[in-house]
């Protein structure tokens, strides 16, 4: 411990819960956040805010000065939109936050980046740092080129970075993920594609975050890891789960895989042709998220860094849907015991 660590994103799902672990062991934290933006939490916290703009270059410099270690976690989620808006919100931020970082003195950086960064790797799995990235990326799926890009920002940066590659995250605070999910559920859109058997690789997020505190303490420079489950879950069993919680029937319609990839495509075309600022339902994107064999080694981190996914997909779904109890329909067993609990402590 000692300086003053700078967490980018800390307004966000994986940013607060890092600022928030680095609080808990008595570090000075400090975020970069946009004016406007929800800082309730952090300010709960103590964290100090710099108000700024990463994508716009604001405030990075003051944000910067006198720190040692900075934890990149701001970055756009989702792959639907412009593309050069999304390469300004994922490449550029690490870029100016790059060159921050040169000028006051080159603190030691964990860049956070994703799984998604491998494409569609070849074999079986499960995959380790070493693959090839962008393995059978289609090239409209600028998403994935643009965390590749953001990663090789950082090749020549004087200091010291070490990058992490989580997988699908989700948690308390979680405002977009696992919402959409639930979104989904009330309308009734949902449906399994396949048998939904395959591995689901969906992390709760303290445990990312609690994986780049190790990495910052303990990753050798320019080290990679990746920061996911072992696919303990299948996508059924996790819609089994939440429709459970939820209080709701649970997913029977299914999908061949040959189909749903013809309506992605189709929905994507129809999406663009009336610009759509928000993604369609279905996407090739999302259809990856829920079909891909997503199987990834954390065989380094668990030996370099010491760490292990310590939340079950059950347990993290609950608190979860815990923290979102409020926008639950009324007949959800967990709102209900929310509801109990306040009335309790009257």
């Amino acid at each position: 411990m000692g300086g003053i660590c700078l967490v980018t994103g800390a307004t966000g799902l994986l940013g607060s819960h890092v600022a928030e672990q680095l609080v808990r062991r008595g570090e000075r934290v400090r975020a970069l956040a946009r004016p406007g933006s929800n800082q309730e939490f952090l300010r709960g916290l103590g964290v100090e805010i710099i108000p700024g703009d990463l994508e716009k270059n604001q405030g990075i410099d003051a944000a910067c000065a006198g720190v040692d270690r900075v934890f990149h976690c701001a970055a756009r989620v989702g792959e639907w939109g412009d593309p050069a808006q999304i390469r300004s919100q994922i490449v550029d931020l690490a870029l100016n936050l790059k060159n921050a970082c040169a000028r006051s003195g080159n603190p030691r950086v964990v860049h956070v980046s994703s799984v998604t960064v491998y494409g569609k790797p070849d074999g079986p799995g499960p995959w380790s740092e070493s693959q090839p990235l962008g393995n059978k990326v289609y090239r409209s799926n600028h998403y994935c080129h643009a965390k590749i890009a953001a990663e090789q920002v950082w090749a020549d940066y004087p200091g010291q970075v070490v990058i992490v590659r989580p997988s699908w995250i989700y948690g308390p605070r979680d405002r977009v993920t696992l919402p959409r999910v639930v979104k989904a559920f009330l309308s009734g859109r949902l449906a399994l594609i396949g048998d939904g058997s395959n591995p689901l690789n969906i992390i709760y997020a303290p445990d990312v975050a609690d994986g780049c505190v190790r990495a910052m303490d303990k990753g050798p420079d320019r080290h990679v890891y990746n920061l996911s489950s072992g696919g303990q879950t299948s996508v059924k069993a996790f819609m089994d789960t939440v429709a459970d919680e939820l209080g709701l029937p649970r997913v029977r319609k299914r999908y061949p895989l040959a189909l749903a990839k013809g309506l992605a495509i189709f929905s994507e075309w129809i999406g663009k042709l009336i610009r759509m600022k928000r993604p369609p339902h279905l996407t090739r994107y999302n259809l990856g998220l829920l079909t891909r064999p997503c199987l990834f080694s954390t065989e380094s981190a668990r030996r370099e860094l010491g760490w292990q996914e310590s939340t079950s997909v059950q347990d993290g779904l609950r608190k979860t849907l815990e923290w979102h109890w409020r926008d639950l329909p009324p007949t959800a067993p967990i709102r209900r015991r929310k509801e109990a609990e306040s009335s309790a402590n009257l």
